[in-house]
């Protein structure tokens, strides 16, 4: 047995079939788009996120730092009217100094798998062909521990490194550039002047295009006597058992040693911007709609609230209070929220699957994709979805249910006369 109020506001609605029909499928055109399109930009931004924290490291220090030493003569007068311009860098060697004491300290650190690492831009040739990439000299003892390389690799072993002599593993991108395949010899050539022969020894699909297109891996000794710095290093990589602490220990790990260190959030900081702005544009977009249906409601309720009228002045002098009309009104517009809300799953779930049903070539960027749209599956857009229709149905129809609920039923008779 439904209660009084519930039985008069389904009445109510029941009266105006076409016109409760199309505001309940306004909402649930509203909560629909939304669960789709929170899918398919979290699926993506989840899977962009995962593809990073796994394939790069979390916080890397580099042999650089974020601002210019500061001069003697600034030093000497700190609070005086000195500014020096024009200052020549002095040649030095580039480095991170007292690198195996910092890693050994890093190491120290709970949570914390460490890394060193020569980087550096060369010129690989295969035959006629000559392609730039970055040339990364590794340690597989220890990249093993920070990266996922191994993992990642589609041919060969990254053991092959140490096992062949001046061995090389190519991002599947830079193979097909250059054309070269396992166990081709590839000619590198650094900065300097300074060329190897290397073996092709393993390929890697990373799923991070930049990576997969540009970058190629030696062992550490090699690259530093491609390069003609023995013994140097300017990468330090660090890998966390809770990358959420990434961009904190990265401020510590600065402030300790000086060195530029970036989180995997600092290097990223641009498509994350961007993912910040993606989402802006959905939620107003989706708001739009679900504020529309909400007018729609609204109007609804008001037309009911003028037919209704003499209705109303029954119910006052049957003893009816303003509340119990109030309640009466609201109740038809939660009926409608909520009724939209679970057409509006409905809708949203076909959405996903439709897109899940959507196939496409790979058309590259900055991500690999799976020939597909790339959904996640989650509970909060369907939560956040029905909560909001249903408040902004109450919203929409509280106002005419004020207003229904301040009519005088006197007057209403005697208009009637």
């Amino acid at each position: 047995m439904l209660p009084l109020a519930v039985t008069i506001a389904l009445r109510h609605l029941g009266k105006r079939r076409r016109q409760t029909l199309i505001s309940v499928l306004g909402v649930a055109l509203g909560v629909g788009f939304f669960i789709g399109m929170t899918s398919l930009m979290r699926g993506f931004q989840t899977y962009f996120v995962a593809q990073v924290i796994d394939v790069a490291p979390h916080i890397t220090i580099k042999d650089e730092y974020r601002t210019p030493r500061i001069q003697p003569a600034v030093l000497a007068h700190e609070d005086g009217a000195v500014a020096v311009r024009g200052v020549k860098p002095r040649s030095e060697l580039r480095g991170i100094r007292d690198a195996r004491a910092t890693i050994a300290a890093l190491e120290e650190w709970p949570g914390v798998a460490v890394a060193p690492g020569l980087r550096a831009a060369v010129l690989l040739r295969y035959g006629a062909r000559d392609v730039t990439a970055t040339l990364a000299g590794i340690e597989p003892a220890r990249e093993v521990r920070v990266g996922n390389i191994e993992k990642d690799m589609i041919a060969g072993k990254l053991d092959d490194l140490r096992s062949t002599a001046n061995g090389i593993i190519l991002g599947i991108g830079l193979a097909e550039r250059l054309g070269a395949g396992m166990g081709d010899t590839i000619t590198a050539t650094s900065p300097t002047g300074a060329a190897l022969s290397f073996k092709v020894v393993g390929l890697v699909a990373t799923g991070i295009a930049s990576i997969d297109n540009g970058e190629a891996s030696v062992l550490l000794k090699v690259a530093q006597v491609l390069q003609g710095r023995p013994n140097v290093i300017n990468a330090i990589r660090l890998r966390l058992a809770d990358v959420t602490q990434a961009e904190t220990l990265a401020r510590r790990i600065e402030r300790a040693y000086g060195y530029r260190t970036e989180s995997w959030e600092e290097a990223n900081k641009n498509v994350l911007s961007l993912f910040v702005i993606q989402n802006g544009i959905m939620f107003s977009v989706v708001g739009a709609i679900l504020l529309v249906a909400a007018f729609g409601i609204y109007s609804i309720i008001s037309t009911v609230v003028h037919e209704k009228a003499r209705d109303i002045a029954i119910l006052k002098s049957l003893g009816f209070t303003e509340g119990d009309i109030l309640r009466i009104f609201t109740i038809e517009g939660l009926l409608v929220g909520t009724a939209g809300a679970i057409a509006g799953a409905l809708i949203g779930e076909a959405i996903i699957f439709g897109l899940g049903q959507v196939k496409f070539e790979q058309a590259g960027g900055i991500i690999r994709g799976s020939g597909g749209f790339i959904l996640a599956r989650e509970l909060w857009p369907y939560i956040a979805g029905g909560i909001f229709a249903v408040l902004a149905s109450a919203v929409a129809a509280f106002v005419p249910a004020r207003r229904a609920a301040a009519l005088n039923p006197v007057d209403i008779v005697r208009g009637a006369a």
